[in-house]
């Protein structure tokens, strides 16, 4: 276990996206990540990775300083994995979750920390077929990482309406914008974070967790922000992988930009203003019903805003530090999402016009796009 936070003097970005591997003609899931890995060339083996079931592919990024190299990073992975999927009949999928492919179909990665997972949790880890977006920001102390995560509790909420991208599980709408984040809270240790004081705390948390084997490692802590001390960073886990590479960007921009404004904020002593656990639950759930079309308790007013309000403030306020980090074009690409909805729109208005969850499927891949083949400060090809 790493007991010491690893320092990032900058706002350094890794980023960890997992895709849905299907079928072409289908569209449904398909365990296949062995073939992937086993043609992955060397220098990438860190980077494409299996993950809990074997019908999808995680992609992650090394360390990045902007936007941009994140960009320039999974340009390349995608291209050869989408390359190497075609050649099988295969591509990949962005989703929070499969629209019709059933939990039941699909296989365990074999890893023993895969495993001991299943063996715990049973019936509750056997239907997690999700897919998600993991951002790392850079931060220079482990408590400060702490502190990060208490504060950026109002703000999971907004990250996720922006990303929300899982309105279909099994063949049915669900109602929901993001059914992902409820199969996630299902885990003992997922959801909001809890308040600590400080890192000490933390780590005394995570020791006695392993100790009386209510974990296995500090990996099965699946809160939605937590830090990463062999990275130096803390990491953002509430977002669904969002349906194309623009959105994604978009969102990277947001959480590096508003690290860093929280960041200098904490260097100058700022006061915390209270954000309550359960006003932010409740602003979750919100954003986990409704998406894009919420409406959250504002944390200063104590007023109930629309989701849309709170999202541009939210820009505006990370805007200084977007320009400062090189990313404002980036950042700029959230506001497509605020005006035109998340992929959870997209795809809940390819179910009411289809009918057909195949063509859901089928409309995802085409907003999607060539994810690989994204310009600097263009749209996706």
């Amino acid at each position: 276990m790493h007991r010491k936070f690893k320092s990032s003097p900058e706002h350094t970005i890794g980023v960890e996206i997992e895709l849905g591997l299907v079928d072409k003609d289908s569209g449904a899931l398909v365990n296949e990540i062995n073939y992937l890995l086993d043609a992955c060339p060397d220098k990438w083996k860190d980077s494409i990775k299996h993950e809990f079931m074997q019908s999808y592919c995680e992609f992650n990024t090394g360390i990045c300083h902007t936007v941009d190299e994140v960009r320039a990073d999974f340009s390349e992975k995608l291209k050869w994995g989408y390359d190497s999927a075609a050649e099988r009949g295969m591509t990949f999928l962005w989703s929070g979750t499969h629209p019709f492919s059933h939990w039941q179909d699909q296989q365990l990665s074999p890893a023993e920390r895969y495993e001991w997972l299943m063996q715990t949790m049973q019936y509750v880890s056997r239907r997690l077929v999700v897919f998600g977006l993991h951002v790392h920001v850079g931060v220079d102390s482990g408590d400060k990482a702490i502190q990060m995560c208490d504060r950026l509790l109002r703000h999971l909420p907004t990250l996720l309406a922006l990303s929300s991208n899982s309105p279909h599980w099994l063949g049915n709408d669900t109602g929901l914008h993001t059914y992902r984040s409820k199969l996630m809270e299902s885990l003992p240790t997922a959801g909001m974070p809890e308040t600590l004081r400080n890192w000490s705390e933390y780590m005394w948390l995570l020791e006695h967790l392993v100790e009386t084997r209510f974990i296995h490692s500090p990996s099965e802590i699946w809160w939605d922000v937590r830090p990463s001390p062999q990275f130096g960073t803390v990491e953002i886990r509430v977002m669904d992988t969002p349906i194309n590479m623009k959105h994604l960007l978009g969102l990277v921009a947001l959480c590096q930009s508003l690290i860093a404004g929280i960041s200098e904020h904490i260097d100058r002593g700022a006061y915390l203003y209270d954000s309550h656990p359960m006003i932010a639950r409740q602003n979750k759930w919100h954003a986990v019903r409704y998406g894009m079309d919420a409406s959250f308790v504002d944390f200063d007013t104590m007023l109930a805003v629309p989701a849309r309000q709170v999202a541009r403030r939210l820009l505006d306020q990370c805007a200084p530090h977007a320009e400062r980090l090189g990313c404002a074009t980036e950042l700029g690409y959230i506001e497509e999402i605020v005006e035109q909805g998340s992929g959870a729109d997209m795809q809940k208005k390819a179910w009411e016009k289809t009918g057909d969850m195949q063509q859901v499927v089928g409309q995802i891949l085409d907003a999607t796009g060539n994810p690989w083949d994204m310009p600097i400060g263009g749209s996706s090809a």
